[in-house]
């Protein structure tokens, strides 16, 4: 850890508190003058410092940086390995990295910026830097691989539940992993399954979760987005995410089911599904105990969907 790293530590952790001079330099070993070049490089990249004679410094917490340490504090779960990046291609592809050496911690990783953002059927995520959340959690839950599309349905249930707990506003949820607010696009998830070839059991989930939180524009493919726009910091709604994730696996049920069934954007609706490159038009009926859509065929037909694509019918000839 850097000296900047270790004041900042020591900054976060007194709570929006004034810290003297000489308590950092004392408590982490150091001079006063590299406490004060360290505070200097912290401003610098945007971090709000007060620096008031006799009271020494004090962090505020208007500020929107991303840091493992501001996160870790705010998460309920101590036993999760936080790494943040500035840039980096893909949250999930540097999660897959960390598996790959032989880890069986659970990890969250952050990003500022992705250059290859993913999202599901191949599409990819858009990622500018600082203006959204890119996140991914890897959980080891040993469940049979046809149960894992739950693990997406808990996933948007805790996105939801974390806005609404620190916004006022109310999403809504677009099977099987988008979340929506105001008709458009603010979030998408994306969950991969590392498995045993043998057993077909998921020994390890990576549950990529990407928030639009203030982008304004956005490229011309990128059809029907919007952000979040609302006044909490990155490091805060991660954490509830997070928090929420670890209620929802902790009660051991699927009463979160309920939920995402009381916040589904597609429910009751005309849609069409695409599957194996086939477009079908059906009727929305419900979300059964998995997280997969039943669906009503115009032939009369139901049928259950526990993977595919979907879109809205805006009128009945679409």
């Amino acid at each position: 850890m850097t000296t900047k790293e270790k004041v900042l530590k020591k900054l976060i952790s007194a709570q929006n508190e004034f810290v003297s001079g000489e308590e950092l330099a004392d408590s982490l070993g150091l001079s006063r003058a590299s406490v004060w070049k360290a505070i200097k490089t912290l401003q610098s990249e945007g971090f709000t410092i007060d620096a008031v004679t006799n009271k020494g410094y004090r962090l505020n917490s208007d500020h929107d940086i991303l840091t493992t340490q501001t996160i870790s504090n705010a998460l309920n779960n101590s036993d999760i390995e936080v790494y943040h990046y500035k840039t980096i291609d893909s949250t999930n592809n540097e999660a897959k990295r960390l598996l790959a050496t032989g880890t069986r911690k659970i990890l969250l990783i952050t990003a500022d910026e992705q250059t290859e953002g993913r999202g599901r059927q191949g599409k990819s995520f858009y990622s500018p830097a600082n203006t959204g959340i890119y996140m991914s959690l890897v959980l080891h839950p040993m469940i049979k691989l046809e149960n894992s599309v739950i693990s997406t349905t808990a996933a948007a249930v805790a996105v939801c539940r974390a806005i609404e707990l620190l916004t006022d506003k109310k999403p809504l949820i677009k099977w099987v992993n988008d979340v929506y607010l105001d008709d458009k696009k603010i979030c998408g998830i994306l969950t991969e399954a590392l498995t045993d070839f043998e057993t077909q059991i998921v020994t390890s989930l990576v549950l990529g979760i990407g928030i639009n939180m203030n982008t304004e524009s956005f490229p011309s493919d990128v059809e029907n987005a919007s952000s979040l726009e609302a006044d909490i910091s990155r490091n805060e709604l991660i954490a509830a995410i997070i928090n929420e994730i670890f209620k929802i696996m902790d009660a051991h049920s699927k009463d979160f089911i309920e939920y995402y069934r009381e916040h589904s954007l597609i429910i009751g609706k005309r849609i069409n599904f695409i599957k194996n490159g086939v477009v079908t038009p059906a009727k929305a009926l419900n979300i059964d105990e998995n997280g997969a859509l039943v669906v009503q065929l115009d032939n009369g037909d139901i049928t259950t969907l526990s993977s595919g694509e979907i879109t809205i019918r805006k009128t009945e000839g679409e």
